[in-house]
């Protein structure tokens, strides 16, 4: 059971949540802190005084004056308008975590909402009531208003929820519960709506998802270094000590761990005095993805337990501030630096994967690892898959943060487009997972034909939990399956705790 406090959550939580489907139980403190904030919300509708998003319009529409019969209405109206979300839906894991998060946020006190809601939110996160929030339509500022009515149409009982992987109305999903459906008061849809948590939670996935990738591109590597006969000198703790930066020097440090009592690595100068860079240069190159891990996760944890909606309630209500919380440039950065980190492993992994495959750099190995070259095409258009997956994450990877576009009449001139770049960096995970996958494919082939009883006691345990999703190629077949069988089984290692 994970306690949620509206400040203290972590990754790793998150991957109970999400991976291992944790429950959550609410901070008795937090939620006292929610009532206070009610309370003030509840003093300004009932002493008429104005205040943005209680009893005035959106956005433009800020300097228009609500009555207090039609707060309700007020409320009901935004849900509703603001639900256009666009395309596919998010993965239901996504979804799951942008309830987690909201639910995070508003825990912190400063939002206005009742307890009633944020009870309910919990209740949704432990009881798998996952709302369908279609994944574009957001520009990151006024935060991922369109994605997060999708989540609040939910507790209206309107919209859409999964089931059993597949989509179903949401209009019976507290009937069939013996509960009523939700009616938003003063405030309380601006909260739910106004915040970060879409292109959080997406970034959330992709983190957990990144560094499992980034962890695994390391002993993937080590066996294409075994079958290539690699030069162990590269990977020395005194020359990463003498660059400096810890990341690389605990890459190096993790190499060695794999090949430690290889009798496929080589020594300098044994068969040649330097290996190409994509081999030479892992520590270098996989430390610096690494650094971007540690950048993005330490920006994530900030706005996972971050207040995100507009206005702000502080000092008991005595002060209701307007501000800017909900713009996603933090999470815009971070995602679009995710992006070149992940792409980055995926590039040099290819490239590793030409040099199992061609004969002129594979040091003796069948060109294109191929049973009977000539007869049988091997390995050949596996590096052809790979090299179209890296170019595609060139592409993607693009930085969504420097595009703008004004909204809402000028009034919202400058937008993060931090959810766009947190769907390209889950593209890009993909795309890099089936890249490593087909390294793994190779390495595999590579290291049998070296011979499996000389290999590192670390990597022959990988070689042999490998050969049961991807058997010896003694023939021709279709590759797609071995390389999505690897790619599945990479995944599942995302859930473990690290």
């Amino acid at each position: 059971m994970i306690t949620l406090t509206g400040s203290t959550l972590t990754l790793e939580e998150m991957r109970r949540i999400l991976f291992q489907q944790e429950e959550i139980q609410l901070d008795t403190e937090a939620l006292k802190r929610v009532q206070k904030s009610r309370d003030s919300v509840d003093r300004i509708v009932a002493n008429k005084e104005t205040i943005y998003g209680i009893n005035t319009g959106f956005g433009k529409f800020s300097d228009v004056s609500i009555d207090e019969k039609d707060v309700r209405a007020l409320q009901l109206h935004l849900i509703r308008s603001h639900a256009c979300g666009i395309g596919d839906a998010f993965p239901e894991m996504v979804s799951r975590a942008i309830v987690v998060l909201r639910l995070n946020a508003l825990l912190k006190g400063f939002s206005g909402i009742r307890v009633e809601v944020v009870e309910r939110l919990a209740f949704m996160a432990n009881h798998h009531i996952h709302p369908v929030i279609p994944s574009q339509g957001s520009l990151g500022a006024s935060g991922d208003l369109a994605p997060l009515s999708h989540l609040a149409l939910v507790l209206l009982g309107e919209g859409a929820i999964w089931n059993e992987g597949q989509k179903i109305d949401a209009s019976n999903v507290w009937k069939d519960r013996g509960m009523d459906n939700i009616v938003l008061e003063a405030k309380e849809g601006l909260a739910l709506i106004n915040g970060t948590q879409a292109m959080t939670a997406q970034g959330v996935v992709n983190y957990l998802e990144a560094e499992t990738l980034a962890y695994q591109s390391e002993w993937i590597a080590a066996m294409t270094m075994e079958s290539l006969r690699g030069i162990r000198d590269a990977f020395r703790e005194e020359i990463h000590i003498a660059r400096g930066y810890q990341e690389q020097i605990a890459v190096a440090s993790r190499m060695l761990e794999w090949m430690d009592g290889s009798q496929l690595i080589s020594a300098q100068g044994e068969h040649r005095v330097q290996d190409a860079y994509s081999l030479r240069c892992i520590p270098q190159i996989h430390g610096a993805s690494w650094q971007v891990l540690n950048y993005v996760k330490e920006k994530l944890e900030i706005e996972m337990n971050a207040a995100t909606d507009n206005p702000l309630i502080f000092e008991d209500g005595e002060v209701v501030v307007s501000g800017g919380n909900f713009h996603g440039q933090p999470i815009a950065f971070a995602m679009d630096f995710l992006k070149l980190g992940v792409a980055e492993l995926a590039n040099v992994s290819e490239r590793r994967i030409e040099r199992l495959v061609n004969p002129q750099l594979n040091d003796g190995l069948p060109a294109f690892l191929s049973p009977e070259p000539g007869l049988q095409s091997g390995a050949m258009i596996l590096q052809y898959a790979a090299a179209s997956l890296v170019s595609e994450n060139k592409t993607l990877a693009h930085p969504a943060s420097v595009d703008s576009i004004p909204s809402s009449a000028n009034q919202e001139d400058h937008v993060s487009m931090g959810t766009i770049g947190s769907r390209h960096a889950a593209q890009i995970i993909q795309n890099a997972r089936r890249v490593l996958a087909i390294e793994t494919l190779c390495a595999l082939q590579g290291t049998e034909y070296r011979g499996v009883e000389k290999m590192a006691p670390k990597l022959r345990a990988k070689w042999d939990e490998l050969r049961k999703v991807c058997p010896s190629v003694v023939e021709d077949r279709i590759f797609h399956h071995d390389v999505e069988r690897i790619a599945d089984h990479l995944y599942e290692d995302t859930g473990k705790s690290k």
